[in-house]
């Protein structure tokens, strides 16, 4: 694994590549409180089959691509990143893998750029329109989902965060992170700017558009212990996907399924892409 900067309209995206430059691309995008590695053990085993890989800092992670205001982390620009990242990789077809946030994005690329999208594969997030039903209508996702709209208070969350050595932030990887990872990404996150950039994704408000049903082959794999997103979006998300789809359920795994599910999510991520070669 090497590290690469990629220069786009926005700025330059640090990120993290490995596999041969002719290898199928497979694009992986992280979520919060995290960075391009926590996808290190999935990158290397893709990259030891032959696939080329790149997992990017996202918008606001990266410092040269770090807007300062909210609006700049709309949906509709975390989806162009994906575009311009991919299109300066001079790749016209990708494989997009996302957890968490990068989950989210992952939905919504492959629903306005699906001849692009040749796999879709989403670990936790639900399809948005899954989640959106269950906030409606299921009190248990209401009240999971309630720490999104207290991290919306700026800038006293970035105080409790960071206060006391981190102690809150540490605490979000309830141990479930590897200690080393752990503490790259408090140390990534402590920079001036960073922690309030990577909030900004929940601050810059409801994404400007609707998003429909995905048609790309899809892999949508969910925890019974995830913390932020219960069965009703998780089982819900089959409704959202007209194209060929797999549902894996992890038995008590949490949230952070690429760090403590390695070995499965990469069995699972090498499957479906064999699948829909």
């Amino acid at each position: 694994m090497t590290e690469l900067s990629i220069s786009t309209g926005t700025g330059v995206f640090d990120a993290i590549v490995a596999g041969p430059p002719e290898g199928r691309p497979v694009l992986l995008l992280h979520g919060f409180p995290q960075t391009g590695l926590v996808w290190q053990r999935q990158i290397a085993a893709l990259a030891e089959q032959g696939y080329r890989v790149v997992a990017p800092d996202q918008r606001g992670y990266s410092p040269g691509a770090r807007p300062r205001r909210p609006e700049d982390y709309r949906m509709s620009l975390l989806v162009d990143d994906v575009v311009a990242i991919t299109e300066e990789l001079g790749w016209a077809a990708f494989d997009l893998v996302g957890h968490d946030w990068g989950g989210a994005v992952a939905w919504w690329t492959a629903d306005a750029h699906p001849g692009r999208v040749r796999t879709l594969t989403v670990v936790s997030t639900p399809h948005p329109a899954a989640l959106a039903t269950a906030l409606r209508t299921d009190e248990d996702q209401r009240s999971r989902s309630h720490y999104m709209i207290d991290w919306r208070e700026t800038p006293a969350t970035e105080e409790r965060m960071l206060a006391n050595d981190a102690q809150l932030l540490r605490a979000l990887y309830a141990g479930k992170v590897p200690k080393d990872s752990a503490e790259a990404y408090v140390r990534h996150l402590s920079r001036p700017g960073a922690l309030t950039a990577a909030l900004n994704w929940y601050r810059a408000g409801r994404p400007d558009g609707k998003i429909g049903s995905i048609d790309v082959p899809t892999l949508y794999i969910w925890s019974t212990n995830d913390s932020a997103f219960g069965p009703a979006p998780a089982q819900g998300t089959e409704r959202w996907v007209s194209g060929p789809y797999r549902f894996e359920t992890l038995q008590n795994v949490s949230h952070w399924v690429p760090d403590e599910a390695p070995e499965t999510l990469g069995r699972l991520l090498l499957e479906h892409l064999r699948a829909h070669g």
